[in-house]
């Protein structure tokens, strides 16, 4: 039954002072028993979308693998455990909001990439990020099958379905949630959902902390794969969440053992969904 750490910190102007908290706040998690410590989206520098692109989108971007992967790698080798990043990736002339996953042993495991890009007032996303290229991977891990699923990526069904037909027993998910950004309850009731539907347990970690436009909500929670939420940090302050994951309830949960079987593939995939003729009508004379 491992244990997870949700790292809710807030980012300061320096990211190198960021990634030594991470670092330190990583350690402590470890100390606690965690074996899969998770962060929030771009946890180690101000979170720059919320303003719109004036110049070198590429200043702050870095490689993967590059210093930060390495870094946690050198701490995951030294700790035993498993962690998921999430990081402003550049590769070439493209630049990907990305999260590498890093096993316990210190292996850079893969990288996802959110492939789902926003653009919205203070969420000038598509101004700095180019849409992912790695599908929904699904990562062998000392410590069970984890899939990452990153921030807006969370809205659409068929990725959070495609990772469970990969058999993941875990989705992290590293986000950037401000407060007030939709009406509450949304999120919980969303990822409870997907909990439930997929049969697996999901992990929210979330930023915390006033920025320059936004301020990020904190409150990162699990939920497990009935779809309950089993614990949840604090809102506005810097906080590690911990839960222990019994992935024996993946195997049981109702939808690997009644609702994954009873699925029509079939008929529903492979293309558009037709609508049917009177609700075509219905919309064309409102």
């Amino acid at each position: 039954m491992p244990r997870i750490a949700l790292i809710q910190q807030v980012a300061g102007p320096d990211p190198a002072v960021n990634l030594q908290r991470g670092l330190a706040h990583a350690r402590q998690a470890a100390s606690e028993g965690a074996q899969i410590i998770a962060f929030a989206e771009v946890a180690f520098q101000r979170f720059f979308p919320q303003e719109r692109l004036v110049g070198d989108r590429f200043r702050f971007t870095e490689p993967i693998p590059g210093p930060t992967t390495e870094a946690f790698a050198a701490l995951a080798r030294e700790l035993a455990v498993v962690i998921i990043l999430n990081l402003y990736e550049r590769e070439g002339d493209r630049a990907f909001d990305s999260s590498p996953v890093i096993d316990a042993d210190g292996r850079l495991l893969g990288t996802t990439r959110m492939m789902h890009i926003t653009h919205y007032d203070g969420f000038f996303e598509q101004d700095y990020y180019d849409p992912g290229d790695t599908g929904a991977p699904v990562y062998d891990t000392s410590y069970g099958r984890i899939g990452v699923c990153i921030c807006y990526d969370r809205h659409y069904p068929e990725y959070l379905r495609a990772l469970a037909l990969q058999e993941a027993q875990l989705v992290v998910i590293p986000q950037a949630g401000s407060v007030g950004e939709w009406p509450e309850g949304v999120y919980e009731a969303e990822l409870q959902t997907a909990s439930f539907q997929n049969g697996y347990w999901m992990a929210l970690a979330n930023r915390v902390g006033a920025e320059s436009h936004l301020t990020f909500a904190g409150a990162s929670f699990v939920t497990d794969p009935d779809g309950s939420v089993v614990t949840r940090a604090p809102e506005g302050e810097e906080a590690i969440l911990y839960a222990d994951l019994d992935f024996g309830r993946v195997e049981s949960s109702a939808a690997r053992t009644l609702l994954m079987r009873h699925r029509r593939p079939d008929q529903y995939s492979g293309g558009a969904v037709s609508m049917p003729s009177n609700a075509i009508m219905e919309e064309q004379h409102g």
